[in-house]
């Protein structure tokens, strides 16, 4: 501390020392600044004064100086908005463009215009909102343009849809009118260009939403959307117009519009194809076309089964052949159509059949089934005319006269040449060879010919209203219209030129159609006047038990007898073979039915006397049968139906049973035909009644003849029922 305090007063003494030093100085400079003060005082009051008179003049010049600040400021940002407007004046001035083009229907070049605006003028200017804004625009008015563009393209195919009728139309139109059946591609190209031209003036299609559409979505890089989207839409329509109207069939116009639209349809595919690039593509075109035609001949097959009138058939054959040739034209193959000809072909035919079965029908129905009387030599030309009759004999006849035939004959041959001609009209345009038409010809022919006339005559000669004399003339007619089937195959030839020598030439089978029909008729005649005989055998009122005969055939036999013999004069003009057929025939009947009403089971008893009465009848049958009712017949042919109800009959009114026991057997017996069976039940029935009479009279057993008599009876009994048994056993 001593230290500290002496060194602290060291130090004083040398601040003081200092001090003293110093201090004149600074007495001197405090003098001297006590003078200066009032200058600075004085300067101050001048400083102050200036600066106040500065402040004031230099304020103005702030102001000025603050608006050149200002001014420059404004003009630099002029500037610079000046060089941003105008990066972004072309933007707004796309934009503008771009609006005006979609407000325009423009589309194809607002995406053009959308396309610079997002590469080359946004991005100049990206950082300003509008432009964002914009930029966020722009894909949605490109959906907006899909969708517009869609929406025409919709328009365009419903309107396509509704034109495809009358597109169909006009092509099928000017096929038939403007091509030439061996060149139809040449003239269908021609059509191509012709027929676009007649459509363009019509106004019937537009293309061009087609072609905006498909520009669109290429552009937008959705083209395989939009080719798909219109190959399924134009599949869908196809399907659509392959759809027929369900009452299609009742008129051919139902059938031309089905046609017009499927041609209508694949006229447009086929112009797309040529005019787009790869919208749709041969492949595709080819693989509609495939799926077209079986629908359309499934629909045709259909269709055309339901059709019955030959006219509309015709109609529809035309139809195709024009339908084929327009979408061969354009490159479509056909044959399945042509092929599908040839069964609507057949289905004509069975159309034509069904027409001419009426005709025939008619015809027949009609007929007096007599022969055709001529009174003078133009009515005789004038049948010959119509039907190829030649008779030597009936031609030096004097007028008037008859033609063996009736009406229908010449009638029936018409009709069948007026078939030939409806049949040749199905053949015409079908690009087929004589040959083949011939053939074509030929074959329906035979069909009209073994079919339908064929089933009318066989209908004919069942028909209960036709009797002998109709039978007759039907057998006849017969006759002549198979003569006359050799002109029928000239006439095929002359309208063909074909050879009937050709190797593969079709025969006309009308021969053996009207041998049917003969021996048909034949037979019912046969038929026929069995159950005439029949009907008259049902009058027959036998008295079984009569003690004696009446001395006379009976009545019914008699009328049946002159039924025969007036029956058997109309046959005169049948072929001998079938008159002594039919005489034959029903002479064997008769003896069948009397033998058959001697045997019957019904009956139980009978006479002696009876017996004689149905002996009397059979006699009256012989001698009809030696009259020759009907010439031909050798020696006793006819009589010989009558032999085992002769023999028979003989062996009772003779009594001859020992013979008849004795020779059965032998080859020259006497009753030959008369079977054991037969002539023990004709005794058995016989003896029945000789038992009543016995009872009836009690002294007739006390006879002695009459007691022989029985065991004679028993005794054949027994022997015949032994040879019987025999039989039976050998058997």
């Amino acid at each position: 501390m001593e230290k500290l305090d002496a060194r602290i007063r060291n130090h004083d003494r040398e601040i003081e020392k200092m001090c003293n030093f110093h201090h004149q100085g600074f007495v001197d400079a405090i003098t001297e600044l006590l003078k200066v003060r009032a200058d600075a005082e004085k300067l101050m009051g001048q400083v102050s004064d200036t600066n106040r008179r500065l402040q004031d003049a230099g304020r103005e010049v702030t102001a000025q100086t603050e608006e050149v600040i200002r001014c420059r400021i404004q003009q630099r940002n002029m500037a610079t908005t000046v060089e941003k407007l105008q990066l972004c004046i072309p933007v707004l001035e796309m934009y503008s463009k771009l609006k005006e083009q979609l407000e325009s229907k423009r589309y194809y070049s607002a995406l053009k215009t959308m396309e610079q605006l997002e590469n080359i003028y946004i991005p100049r200017v990206s950082q300003y909102r509008f432009c964002q804004i914009m930029a966020e625009t722009l894909p949605k008015l490109r959906e907006e343009i899909k969708e517009i563009s869609m929406s025409d393209l919709k328009d365009f195919l419903e309107s396509i849809r509704k034109h495809s009728d009358k597109i169909g139309e006009t092509a099928m139109r000017q096929m038939k009118h403007h091509c030439l059946m061996h060149c139809h591609r040449k003239c269908s190209f021609n059509l191509v260009g012709f027929l676009f031209k007649v459509l363009t003036a019509q106004d019937l299609v537009d293309f061009s939403p087609v072609y905006r559409c498909l520009h669109i979505y290429t552009v937008l890089g959705d083209r395989e959307t939009f080719e798909n989207y219109y190959r399924k839409q134009r599949k869908k329509q196809a399907r659509l117009v392959l759809q027929p109207q369900s009452n299609m069939h009742e008129t051919v116009e139902g059938y031309r519009k089905y046609f017009n639209q499927i041609v209508g349809f694949f006229v447009v595919e086929d112009h797309i194809l040529h005019a787009t690039q790869g919208l749709v593509t041969r492949a595709f075109t080819d693989e509609l076309w495939n799926m077209a035609l079986s629908k359309i001949i499934a629909v045709l097959r259909t269709h055309s089964s339901y059709c019955n009138d030959p006219d509309l058939v015709l109609e529809l054959k035309n139809l195709i052949v024009i339908f084929a040739d327009t979408l061969q034209g354009y490159g479509f193959p056909v044959n399945r159509l042509f092929d599908l000809l040839f069964e609507v072909r057949d289905q004509y035919n069975e159309t034509l059949l069904k027409k001419w079965a009426l005709v025939f029908r008619d015809i027949f129905e009609q007929d007096n089934y007599s022969p055709i009387p001529v009174e003078n030599e133009e009515e005789y030309k004038a049948v010959v005319s119509r039907f190829p009759f030649h008779d030597a004999e009936i031609e030096k006849q004097q007028f008037p006269k008859k033609l063996p035939m009736s009406q229908s004959v010449p009638q029936i041959y018409s009709q069948v040449k007026e078939f030939i001609y409806a049949s040749l009209k199905f053949s015409e345009s079908l690009h087929r060879s004589s040959t083949e038409i011939d053939d074509m010809l030929r074959k329906s022919t035979n069909l009209l010919l073994t079919r339908t006339l064929s089933s009318c005559l066989q209908n004919l000669i069942k028909k209960p209203h036709i009797g002998l004399t109709e039978l007759v003339q039907i057998i006849i007619n017969t006759t002549h219209l198979e003569h006359a089937c050799k002109y029928l195959e000239d006439f095929i030839t002359n309208i063909t030129n074909v050879s009937p020598e050709t190797v593969h030439t079709t025969r006309l089978y009308g021969l053996s159609t009207f041998k049917d029909a003969r021996h048909a008729a034949e037979g019912e005649i046969y038929t026929k006047l069995n159950q005439k005989i029949d009907e008259f055998i049902q009058l027959a009122d036998y008295e079984w038990g009569m003690a004696e005969s009446d001395g006379r055939a009976s009545g019914y036999l008699m009328d049946l007898i002159n039924f025969l013999r007036s029956t058997f004069q109309v046959f005169t003009h049948l072929p001998g073979k079938v008159a002594q057929t039919a005489c034959m025939s029903s002479c064997k009947h008769l003896a069948t039915s009397l033998m058959q009403m001697l045997l019957d089971t019904e009956l139980k008893q009978i006479s002696m006397g009876a017996i004689q009465q149905f002996n009397l009848d059979v006699m009256q049958c012989e001698l009809f049968a030696s009259s020759e009712p009907v010439p031909g017949f050798q020696g006793d042919t006819l009589q010989l139906a009558f032999i085992d109800l002769r023999q028979l009959l003989d062996l009772f009114m003779v009594w001859d049973w020992s013979t008849y026991l004795a020779d059965y057997g032998q080859p020259t017996s006497k009753y030959l035909r008369v079977n054991p069976s037969t002539a023990l039940a004709l005794l058995e029935k016989y003896v029945s009644m000789k038992d009543t009479s016995k009872k009836n009279n009690i002294f007739s057993q006390f006879r002695k003849n009459d007691r022989d008599k029985q065991k004679l009876i028993e005794t054949v009994v027994k022997q015949l029922r032994s040879l019987v048994n025999g039989m039976s056993q050998h058997s």
